[in-house]
């Protein structure tokens, strides 16, 4: 008698788990649910819209089920109905209780953006870009009942440069989550028992949700720190920034390279983001230390354009 294939559920909502959901539905394994968040108001209308990943559920035909929450004992019945074997969840945005947890024969799996137990928690990618790490990574994990403190079940990583933003290290790990899950999947269902490893107890760092108000830039800061933030805000919340006088959003920026034998580009005399120079270079902006250089940025109502465009609507701002 052939044996059965895995029964997995899946829960997820954002882009980010989209991936990882093709990878079950690719893997030989049963999908037999999709668990997402309700539907939320979204654009200009605000009409109520489905999940990225009720969508792809949807396209693949398959049962798609959107509790408010998993704290009911009646949804907790009705997921245990499914009989899953293993429940993965991805960006689902739910807490799972320790009931939940303990419905499929193999546990709950998580995969999570970051290299545990760095950044723990809502926003792990955008965390590491704004802190200037080197290099990030996505772990399958076994979960229990802290926040992302389970035992790593496989590892990806992939380094941060000066040009990734915070949706490209998203599209990267959301591709590297995908791969970890494939493999791991594969692997269970050739009879391996996938070895657990325990996070260090060092190390931790927590990335909590991001917030609008955080996206204002502080010229008071150096320049170094305001590229990260623009970099890791695009796509969302996108940098702010007031340029004299008018607060526009910033998409791309980056700090100058300072001049061998100088400590920094600031003058005490100049005020912390004031214009410097302005030409089809960028905006230069003065800064803590050393200056931003900004060369994308969208006014109000308006669509985003080069910082050379920008200073065609507002010439008084050139310098020669």
């Amino acid at each position: 008698m052939p044996a059965q294939p895995l029964r997995i559920v899946f829960a997820g909502t954002p882009d980010f788990a989209v991936p990882c959901l093709a990878a079950c539905l690719a893997s030989g394994a049963q999908v037999v649910a999709v668990y997402t968040q309700p539907d939320r108001p979204a654009g200009r209308g605000r009409k109520l819209s489905p999940s990225p990943v009720k969508l792809a559920a949807l396209d693949a035909g398959i049962t798609v089920e959107q509790p408010e929450s998993l704290k009911d004992d009646l949804v907790r019945a009705h997921l245990a109905a499914y009989r899953p074997d293993l429940l993965v969840v991805v960006a689902y945005g739910l807490i799972l209780p320790r009931k939940v947890l303990a419905v499929p024969r193999l546990g709950c799996w998580n995969v999570h953006g970051s290299r545990l137990p760095r950044w723990r928690g809502a926003a792990p990618i955008q965390r590491a870009v704004l802190a200037g790490d080197g290099e990030t990574g996505v772990d399958l994990m076994q979960m229990e009942a802290g926040l992302d403190t389970g035992p790593t079940l496989i590892r990806r990583t992939t380094p941060i440069t000066r040009d990734d933003t915070g949706g490209s290290v998203h599209d990267r790990l959301a591709a590297l989550g995908a791969e970890a899950l494939t493999e791991g999947l594969a692997r269970v269902m050739a009879g391996e028992t996938l070895t657990p490893t325990p996070q260090p107890a060092e190390g931790v760092t927590y990335a909590h949700k991001l917030d609008k108000a955080e996206a204002l830039l502080d010229f008071n800061l150096p320049a170094i720190d305001l590229e990260r933030k623009v970099r890791a805000f695009d796509p969302w919340p996108v940098a702010e920034a007031e340029i004299a006088g008018e607060r526009v959003r910033v998409w791309a920026a980056h700090a100058l390279e300072r001049e061998r034998g100088q400590s920094n580009y600031s003058d005490p005399h100049i005020p912390s983001g004031a214009v410097i120079a302005a030409s089809r270079q960028g905006i230069d902006l003065a800064t803590a230390d050393g200056m931003l250089r900004i060369t994308s940025v969208q006014r109000a109502g308006g669509r985003r354009i080069a910082a050379t465009d920008y200073l065609n609507a507002r010439s008084e701002l050139r310098t020669p």
